[in-house]
């Protein structure tokens, strides 16, 4: 049988110097059958120079509709059983491809594969979790700052161990992860109302729904740079992260039964919102002191 191969897509907006390290981890990685860059109107060139001195494909938007949308635009290029869909900041450890096609491979119910993902002081980030149920998700939302230690914290972060095996789980990290074409397909890839931010939930809830499994696995390991687009400015991101926490509890619990449950979690989401704006603003005020 032939080996099983992969088309990456890296969704780019202001990416920096990231998309050059990214594209030097993936390109004559083992299984990588076409490289896609796909750029989200950065109103600059330097994902279409990364792109050209690479020698593979790149895509301009001509808008910044999301990270969903870009993704969608970039996966429709392709014609590989597995799509690798990626953020720029990320880097591919050698090995990380073939890894995860290896553990996709393992069973036909698989329909995505999430990596290890270190951040650059060498601790793993929690890039694979539960789906977050109404009394879960607001738990966490409402006490995981102040309170990290949480019933409801500690069950959404799952026992992901470097050292141990693969991981079944409801989502996975969109920051980078495999998934089987056939069923990207199927689902229509992402919905495009997620400008950033609950994507990659939605669609590990779409996908579990489907029949499909997730799992993590810590013998395909990537890096996590840190993204350069929003850090002078966080605001924006954060407001983006809420109004996609509210849509995902009104498109996972659409019942008119249900609509108390979404109220509370609105107005849980709306204060906190509020409190880590004024919390980002305080903190870029005294950078700029």
């Amino acid at each position: 049988m032939p080996s099983p191969s992969v088309d990456v897509v890296v969704v780019t907006y202001k990416p920096g110097d990231t998309i050059l390290s990214f594209l030097q981890s993936a390109v004559g990685a083992e299984g990588v059958a076409s490289i896609t860059v796909v750029d989200n109107a950065s109103g600059d060139d330097v994902a279409q120079r990364a792109a050209d001195d690479a020698g593979v494909a790149f895509v301009q938007t001509g808008r910044n509709g999301g990270y969903g949308a870009g993704a969608n635009v970039g996966a429709a290029r392709g014609g590989a059983e597995w799509i690798l869909i990626s953020n720029a900041d990320i880097v591919l450890e050698r090995g990380a491809v073939a890894a995860l096609l290896a553990v996709a491979g393992s069973d036909e119910a698989i329909g995505a594969v999430g990596p290890r993902v270190d951040e650059i002081d060498g601790t793993t980030y929690p890039s694979a979790r539960p789906l977050p149920t109404l009394v879960l998700g607001t738990g966490h939302a409402l006490f995981g700052k102040a309170w990290p230690r949480n019933p409801w914290t500690r069950r959404y972060k799952l026992n992901l161990d470097p050292s141990g095996g693969e991981v079944d789980a409801g989502w996975l990290s969109g920051s980078c992860f495999l998934v089987r074409r056939a069923a990207w397909e199927r689902l229509g890839g992402f919905d495009e109302r997620y400008f950033m931010f609950f994507e990659d939930v939605d669609l590990g809830r779409r996908l579990g729904t489907a029949g499909y499994r997730q799992v993590w696995t810590p013998r395909a390991v990537v890096t996590h740079l840190g993204g350069h687009s929003y850090r002078s400015d966080p605001a924006p991101m954060l407001k983006a992260h809420h109004e996609s926490a509210r849509m995902y509890v009104a498109s996972a619990y659409p019942r008119w039964w249900q609509a108390p449950a979404r109220a509370v979690v609105t107005a849980g989401l709306a204060a906190r919102e509020k409190s880590e704006v004024a919390a980002a603003r305080r903190r870029s005020a005294t950078r700029a002191d």
